[in-house]
């Protein structure tokens, strides 16, 4: 049985999940309207559930032993790869990572720009070249067929450094799982470390 304390914190937490939803899907449905991707092949900005988005990048910061209050000096830096607006570099950036973003799609960029200013670049995936830089990546699926996804998983997980850690959403292969370098977290969240060498 829960107390009344607990019931009360809950529905506080509910509370303001319920706004951030609101205002996230606002600009879902902007995004949807003013996208200029290929709609049969990338995805447009499509927000994830703010819920599933803190417990993942809660176990990354726990992981590398972060708390909100670090230093600021050898934060880590998380990259989220097609930040959308910038959603989840918000929760990131409360957690206590310094946080970057690309975004190819010109609506979703120029939100985030705004948030996170030079912190966010109008990057195409492909061609971005300093995936190599950061502690954690971040990834919402990108790609709606198959064999660019598949493509795009294997450039993050070879590209990713050593030690670094991996949050992929709906990826669309499990060879990870076997892959030796990597290593899951946290059972039922899509978080990996990247092994460093021994």
């Amino acid at each position: 049985m829960t107390s009344p304390h607990n019931d009360a914190a809950e529905g506080e937490q509910d509370l303001f999940f319920n706004i951030i939803n609101r205002f996230v899907g606002l600009h879902s449905r902007e995004a949807m309207r003013a996208t200029r991707n290929e709609p049969g092949r990338e995805y447009p900005f499509v927000a994830m559930d703010p819920r599933q988005v803190l417990a993942q990048l809660r176990a990354a910061a726990e992981s590398l032993g972060l708390t909100p209050d670090a230093e600021w000096e050898g934060r880590p830096r998380l990259l989220d790869v097609g930040c959308g607006i910038g959603n989840v570099l918000l929760f990131a950036e409360q957690l206590g990572f310094e946080v970057y973003g690309i975004e190819k799609d010109d609506y979703p960029y120029r939100i985030a720009a705004r948030l996170f200013e030079e912190r966010i670049e109008q990057a195409d995936i492909w061609t971005y070249d300093r995936y190599g830089e950061f502690e954690v990546i971040y990834y919402f699926r990108p790609f709606c067929d198959r064999e660019p996804q598949l493509r795009f998983e294997k450039m993050i997980e070879d590209r990713l450094k050593p030690g670094g850690l991996l949050i992929a959403n709906h990826k669309n292969s499990d060879a990870i799982e076997s892959d030796p370098r990597f290593r899951r977290l946290a059972p039922g969240l899509p978080v990996w470390e990247k092994k460093a060498p021994s």
